[in-house]
C-alpha cells in the first residue's frame, strides 16, 4: 500500500506570507550569509513560524529557505551588515497588492535568483569543481516554460508525466556543463560512483531534480502551484542502482513531490492569464478577528492576527500580553527611527473603520506624532568649504551671484549643495578664486 500522500492549496498562504516576511525584513529579523546570500538558521526559523500551517515537511526547510532568497532576488530586500533591510521598492511592497509582487518576485527569479538550486542537490557531490554545473540561466527558463506550457491551469499534473512533457518538448534545464563534466559528478565514491557512468545521469536525476527543486521551493513558495506530496525518504527508487545511492533513502527533499497544479495566481504570474481571479480561501483559512482601539492607546485583538499584521503591531506598539498592544510616543517614535512608516499603521487601522472611528486621543498622538517628524528634516549631502579667515567668508556669501549658491556657517565655512558646486566654481573663478578639485 502506497503513503497517504498530502494535498497543499498555496495560493491564500502565500500572499499571506509575503506580507509577513516583509514586515520580517522591515523588523531587521531576517539575517543572510554576506558571502552566499543564503538565510541563516535563526532566519529560517523566523519564517518558519509565520508560515501558513508550517512549511511542507516538520524539520526540513523549503518554504521557509526560499523566501529570503526571493526578496533578494526582486530587489526588495538588499543585504547590508548581514541583515536584510526591506528596499525603497520593498516597503511599497508593503502595500501593492500581493498576486502582483509574487508575479514580479517569479519573473525575476527565472532571471535573476541568488542561488543555482541545483546546490540545494546535496547528494550529489563535487558540484563545486572547476566547470562542472552549466549556465543556471537556460534552465531555469526551461522550467519556467514548462510551468507555462506543459501543465493547464486547474489541472493536476503528476511530476512524472512532466518530465516526459518537458523531454518531448525540447524543456531541457540539464545542470551540467558538458558530458566530460559528469565524470566530477557522484553520491559517495568519485572513482566508482561517477554519473559519468552509463544509468548514472538519467533524466530523472539531473534534470528532474533540477526541476523539482524549482517548483517545490520556490515555484510553491510563492503559491503559483498547488502541491501534493509524501515524505521524500522512500519516494523514488531512480538512483538505487547507483554506486553508494543503495545506502540513501532519498536523492533531494525534494524527491516526495509527486504532482503540481498550476492555480489562478500561478496562472495569472506565468502570463497563462491577464488578469487575477483569487480562488475561493480554503475552509480555516487565516483571518484577521476583530480589533478595538481603546482611549488608553490599547489596541485589542481577542480573536489573535495573522502574522503579518502582529508583526506590524510588534513594530509601532509594545505588546503586554497575547492579544493586547499599547500605543505610546516613545513606541511611535521608535518605530519611525528605525525607518518605519506611520502609513503602514494607518493602512491598518483604516482596516478596522478608518482614522475617523479611533478614538481622539489616539488620534491626536498620532497626529503629533507625525508633526514631530516635520521638525528636522535631512536636505541630503553639502560640500563644506573651509575660507582663510571671516573676512573671506564674508565676501564670498555677500556677492550677489555666490551668496544665492552657498550658506555661511559659523565664522570660516560655507555649504554648497552638491548640483550648485559647478557654478558656484565658476562665479568664483570670476572673483579670481579657485577652488581645488579633490583627488
Amino acid at each position: 500500500m502506497g503513503a497517504v500522500w498530502i494535498e497543499r492549496l498555496t495560493e491564500s498562504g502565500a500572499r499571506a506570507e509575503l506580507a509577513a516576511v516583509l514586515q520580517l525584513a522591515a523588523a531587521g529579523r531576517l539575517r543572510c550569509s554576506d558571502k552566499t546570500r543564503r538565510p541563516s538558521a535563526a532566519a529560517v526559523r523566523a519564517v518558519g513560524e509565520i508560515l501558513t500551517d508550517g512549511d511542507f515537511y516538520q524539520d526540513e526547510p523549503v518554504r521557509a529557505f526560499a523566501w529570503p532568497l526571493l526578496l533578494q532576488a526582486g530587489d526588495l530586500a538588499q543585504l547590508l551588515g548581514g541583515r536584510l533591510e526591506l528596499t525603497v521598492r520593498g516597503r511599497k511592497a508593503l502595500a501593492a497588492p500581493a498576486h502582483e509582487t509574487i508575479r514580479h518576485l517569479w519573473r525575476r527569479w527565472l532571471s535573476h535568483g541568488v542561488l543555482d538550486e541545483f546546490s540545494r542537490i546535496e547528494k550529489i557531490k563535487g558540484q563545486r569543481a572547476v566547470n562542472v554545473l552549466s549556465a543556471v540561466g537556460p534552465r531555469r527558463k526551461a522550467v519556467g516554460a514548462a510551468l507555462a506550457e506543459c501543465c493547464p491551469p486547474g489541472e493536476w499534473v503528476t511530476v512524472d508525466q512532466l518530465f516526459k512533457v518537458m523531454r518531448t518538448a525540447g524543456q531541457d534545464p540539464y545542470p551540467v556543463r558538458s558530458e566530460r563534466a559528469l565524470w566530477k559528478l557522484y553520491l559517495e565514491d568519485a572513482q566508482y560512483g561517477s554519473l559519468g557512468y552509463d544509468g548514472h545521469h538519467d533524466w530523472p536525476v539531473l534534470q528532474g531534480r533540477y526541476t523539482l527543486c524549482l517548483l517545490f521551493e520556490y515555484a510553491a513558495a510563492l503559491g503559483l502551484i498547488d502541491v501534493r506530496y509524501i515524505d521524500p525518504d522512500g519516494a523514488r527508487d531512480d538512483f538505487h542502482h547507483m554506486w553508494g545511492g543503495d545506502y540513501l533513502d532519498r536523492l533531494s527533499r525534494y524527491d516526495g513531490l509527486l504532482a503540481v497544479r498550476l492555480n489562478p495566481l500561478g496562472a495569472y504570474a506565468t502570463g497563462r492569464a491577464d488578469h487575477y481571479e483569487p480562488s475561493p480561501a480554503p475552509a480555516g483559512a487565516a483571518r484577521r478577528g476583530p480589533v478595538k482601539v481603546l482611549p488608553n492607546f490599547d489596541i485589542v485583538a481577542l480573536d489573535g492576527l495573522v502574522p503579518a499584521e502582529a508583526l506590524l503591531l510588534d513594530a509601532f506598539a509594545t505588546r503586554s500580553s497575547d492579544h493586547v498592544w499599547t500605543l505610546s510616543a516613545a513606541s511611535l517614535l521608535k518605530a519611525l527611527h528605525a525607518g518605519r512608516a506611520l502609513d503602514e499603521l494607518r493602512r491598518f487601522l483604516a482596516l478596522g473603520g478608518g482614522e475617523k472611528g479611533l478614538p481622539q486621543t489616539v488620534t491626536t498622538l498620532l497626529a503629533d506624532t507625525a508633526a514631530r517628524t516635520e521638525k528636522v528634516r535631512d536636505l541630503g549631502a553639502f560640500h563644506l568649504l573651509e575660507c582663510a579667515d571671516e573676512a573671506q567668508a564674508v565676501l564670498v556669501a555677500k556677492d550677489r551671484r555666490l551668496g544665492a549658491l552657498c550658506s555661511r556657517i559659523g565664522q570660516r565655512h560655507l555649504a554648497v549643495a552638491p548640483g550648485d558646486l559647478p557654478a558656484f566654481r565658476t562665479v568664483l573663478l570670476k572673483l579670481g578664486y579657485v577652488l581645488p578639485t579633490r583627488s
